[in-house]
């Protein structure tokens, strides 16, 4: 079941905050939160750290598109606006993808045996790969709100993988729809098989109550020419016939003669679309109905025959349902004007298809993977709130230009916060001096190491962040753990996974 919202023009907002109500639960953290970060917020660095240090439940949408795996390196032109945007979509598996899968096989089973079917598979470059994007993937599933939605931008490389990685992640159950957006026209000529100029958005929400405006798209010609083909003399407008009449008799009010036509002698009987009466009307008898429809207009009778019509007008009509085929939107042309030359750039309809649909006005956006910026400016026009992250400064510099252009007067050099720090999260309770959960820890642990596993005495131990409270880790118990001495001088300010590595290489 789905919660249905209005539907919003490209206007500027002057929101900052989204105001949300906070209730905590058993384990101190907040059913839903305010963000921990001003509207418009750009970060530079590892969105894993940033992720981990926004509050829970305080983003209504979220769209991604990372890395696709495609074993190539790519690199803004010089001279275009993106320059010195450059990233290497190349992955092989390594230690830390090792220790990473060491802790989700202890914590995320299904997801696990994901990764190792993909290892198996395709290889372990897909299997690195796949364990980057799902550690972030939990990350995203806790900062998204029950009512949210999330859009996966994937191409064939690894569309499949990711699937199966978003159903252990988000419940199979969280699936809505899997888009095909056809991107380019392409022949293929000289290849061996079907050209690849389609990528994949693979949907999902974060529970059964979600935001959902339904997308339309305009009628074609063709549609327009085969099925409005009647137009009213007086007006100009383009109208089509629909049926006044539904199948059986009645002997009732809907079966008796109107304007001198019985339904009953074609077996029929009057049926009066609900849509086309006002509010309060659906109470009228079937007889007032047909007599309210002739008085505005809406009945049409034949030249020939005596059988009336209703008469539904195209301009009434939103157009034609989009369904899981997009193939109106083209991709970014090479003399197109909101060309930045980032080599991955996604044309703004795009991004305005899905923010239309699965968010309202004043709704925080997140896009962890921003690149060139397009979902912030995209939700920037239409009345959403938005935050960014990407590893590269450049993002900062294209969304400060590419809003400029589009606000014009109204944008200013403080409209967006760029930030280069690891949020620090005001969604959970503040626990106890973390020093003070050592006994509890002890017993947890069974007196051994949660490093190198070797069992000590009490005071041998030392109590540790599992992640460091500079990359967005708390105080609270869920994020401790007892290290031995030797353990925890080996980790020091840097993450669990590190500390794996480097006991494995001893």
């Amino acid at each position: 079941m789905s919660t249905v919202g209005g539907g919003a023009g490209r206007v500027h907002t002057g929101v900052t905050y989204c105001k949300t109500t906070c209730r905590f639960n058993e384990l101190g953290e907040k059913g839903v939160a305010e963000p921990n970060f001003a509207n418009r917020t750009i970060w530079t660095g590892d969105n894993l750290d940033i992720l981990r240090g926004l509050n829970s439940e305080c983003v209504d949408l979220i769209y991604l598109d990372p890395p696709f795996n495609s074993n190539q390196d790519y690199s803004a032109p010089v001279g275009s606006k993106a320059a010195g945007a450059a990233f290497k979509d190349t992955w092989t598996l390594s230690d830390l993808d090792v220790a990473w899968m060491g802790i989700i096989a202890d914590k995320q089973p299904a997801m696990y045996q994901v990764l190792q079917t993909a290892g198996l598979t395709h290889g372990k470059g897909m299997q690195s790969y796949l364990c980057m994007m799902g550690i972030r993937l939990l990350e995203m599933r806790r900062v998204l709100k029950t009512t949210g939605s999330i859009y996966l931008h994937c191409d064939p490389t690894a569309s499949h993988y990711l699937k199966l990685l978003m159903d252990a992640i988000f419940g199979r159950q969280s699936f809505r729809s899997e888009v095909t957006w056809r991107r380019v026209n392409s022949t293929g000529r000289g290849r061996r098989r079907y050209p690849n100029n389609a990528d994949t958005l693979l949907y999902y929400t974060r529970s059964e109550e979600f935001h959902w405006n339904r997308p339309y798209k305009p009628h074609t010609p063709e549609y327009v020419t085969k099925f409005y083909r009647h137009i009213e003399s007086n007006t100009g407008r383009r109208y089509r016939l629909d049926n006044l009449k539904g199948a059986g008799t009645r002997t009732g009010d809907s079966g008796a003669p109107w304007r001198g036509v019985d339904p009953n002698d074609t077996g029929s009987h009057w049926a009066v679309p609900g849509f086309a009466l006002p509010d309060g009307a659906r109470s009228w008898s079937t007889q007032k109905k047909l007599d309210y429809l002739e008085q505005i207009g809406r009945i049409y009778w034949p030249p020939k025959g005596s059988v009336p019509a209703y008469k539904r007008y195209l301009d009434e009509m939103p157009g034609t349902p989009v369904d899981t085929i997009w193939d109106d939107i083209r991709g970014i042309q090479a003399q197109s004007a909101e060309r930045t030359g980032y080599p991955t750039q996604k044309p703004l309809a795009l991004l305005d298809r899905i923010i239309k649909a699965s968010s309202n006005e004043g709704d925080m956006v997140l896009d962890p993977f921003c690149g060139c910026a397009t979902a912030c400016v995209s939700a920037e026009e239409l009345g959403r709130q938005w935050v960014g992250i990407d590893l590269s400064p450049k993002a900062v510099e294209l969304v400060n230009l590419r809003l400029k252009e589009f606000m014009g007067e109204l944008f200013h050099s403080q409209l967006v916060t760029a930030r280069t720090d690891i949020p620090r999260r005001t969604d959970i309770e503040k626990p106890i001096n973390y020093r003070r959960n050592k006994h509890v820890l002890f017993g947890r642990q069974e007196g051994q190491c949660n490093g190198c596993r070797m069992e000590f005495p009490f005071k041998m131990f030392d109590v540790d962040h599992v992640i460091p409270r500079s990359r967005g880790g708390t105080d609270h118990l869920d994020n401790l753990q007892l290290l031995c001495s030797h353990c925890n001088r080996l980790k020091g300010n840097r993450t669990q996974e590190y500390l794996l590595v480097r006991l494995a290489g001893q």
